[in-house]
């Protein structure tokens, strides 16, 4: 890793993950040697460092005049952003780590609120108890580490009592390995551990493979949602295996991101959507009295345009003026190729028009996907109001709002690369 672009100034650093999500934000006196000290090889750091540093793929910094502007810069950022581990650690004595009991002979795996000097290994904190104890269970049902989930006491010159055994459900299903009755040798359950360990650490490689097959199958199978959920997952996971990158930043491009940010929290709410919209595309018709009518599709992830991903259409079997027919005919064809080579859907699509033109679209997703399709919603100009399929009412955001600024942003641009397809179109035709 090349640190060497920081400079030995005062300034403010700020951490963050694979999505640019700001994780921590800290002051340093001499940033170079502040930032260093995270990813020093012979560093031992506490559980705390070690998870924040597990999860960092950027480095900003702001060079600051004096240690006093980096302490006024930083509380004015973390006031603001309130970031994940600067937050956590306020209170981080409410929150529990997992402890791997390393010092039996066959390790256990829990959540603890307590951290002893007992031999065990912890990992944490986390504030998200509820998530840790899914993926848990999510990863011990699939047998990627099946550690025994009993407390009995036992070792291998003292195995379990078989009357015991008997009345443990695991062992019948042969869920668990059974070390207690040595259906495995300590030597095979330990390594099972300490692949346990390495995956806590962020080796995560043997995760990853098994999230891609299911990716796969869940698309095949046309589960959406899930693989969708699949596809998020791996994105958390894969950051760990890139390098971490460092960059000089204004403060302006933090508020900028946090910004975004908001505003697809505030569009799922709105919306009333199951997941964050992180992946929007739109879709917008253009032509003159119905002649060379064409239309354009964009895509945002995260509040901004993924370009690559942009699509453009000629209208192919509708004649003269008519929006709706044309709406219906490009997003089923996006959407049919999609089906057809088992992508992953986007999050939330929008339509450029009113009712009609939801209608049209919303009906030919349902045709086509099913209890599947993706949510759809459309954006009037007139009014700058939001409709949703079934639904008289219409939404009304207030100016202000972060959510219609983003809606806004991604219609306009929708709008501005069906219209200059459009006039690329007519000045072939005259010129034929």
């Amino acid at each position: 890793m090349d640190l060497s672009a920081i400079p030995h100034t005062p300034g403010v650093y700020l951490m963050r993950d694979r999505n640019a999500n700001i994780l921590y934000v800290g002051k340093a006196r001499d940033l170079a040697k502040r930032v260093g000290s995270y990813f020093a090889v012979s560093r031992d750091h506490s559980a705390k460092i070690a998870a924040l540093v597990a999860s960092i793929h950027h480095v900003d910094y702001l060079p600051a005049a004096s240690e006093r502007e980096a302490l006024i810069m930083e509380q004015s950022i973390i006031r603001r952003l309130q970031p994940y581990f600067n937050t956590m650690w306020k209170d981080d004595k409410s929150y529990p780590y997992l402890k791997l009991t390393w010092k039996e002979d066959f390790p256990r795996l829990f959540l603890t609120r307590r951290v002893v000097k007992d031999g065990s290994k912890y990992f944490g904190p986390y504030p998200n108890v509820g998530q840790v104890r899914r993926l848990l269970r999510y990863l011990w049902k699939q047998h990627l580490f099946p550690l025994r989930p009993c407390r009995y006491d036992f070792s291998e010159k003292h195995p379990l009592p078989m009357e015991k055994v008997k009345d443990c459900l695991y062992y019948h299903t042969k869920e668990c390995p059974a070390p207690c009755v040595q259906r495995i040798s300590k030597d095979d359950y330990r390594n099972l551990a300490r692949e346990a360990e390495l995956f806590l650490r962020g080796n995560f490689k043997p995760l990853i493979d098994t999230w891609q097959k299911e990716m796969k199958e869940a698309s095949a199978a046309q589960n959406y949602e899930r693989a969708g959920q699949l596809r998020d997952n791996l994105a958390a996971l894969q950051h760990m295996e890139e390098r971490v990158t460092v960059r000089q930043i204004d403060l302006s491009d933090v508020l900028d991101r946090v910004d975004r940010s908001r505003a697809i929290t505030d569009l799922q709410k709105a919306l009333d959507l199951k997941r964050p919209p992180i992946r929007i595309e739109c879709f917008d018709i253009s032509h003159i009295q119905g002649v060379e009518t064409v239309a354009s599709m964009v895509a945002f992830e995260r509040g901004e345009p993924k370009k690559d991903d942009y699509r453009k259409f000629k209208i192919k079997t509708v004649r003269g003026i008519d929006d709706f027919a044309s709406m219906a005919e490009v997003v089923g064809r996006r959407y049919r190729r999609l089906h057809a080579e088992k992508s992953v859907l986007p999050d939330l699509v929008l339509i450029d028009g009113g009712k009609g033109q939801l209608s049209a679209a919303y009906a030919v997703l349902s045709t086509i996907l099913g209890k599947a399709s993706p949510p759809v919603a459309s954006l009037a100009k007139q009014d700058e109001e939001l409709f949703l399929p079934q639904k008289s009412q219409s939404i009304r955001l207030p100016k202000d709002s972060p959510a219609l600024h983003l809606v806004q942003r991604v219609r306009d641009e929708a709008h501005r690369f069906a219209i200059t397809f459009h006039r690329q179109r007519r000045a072939k035709r005259l010129l034929a």
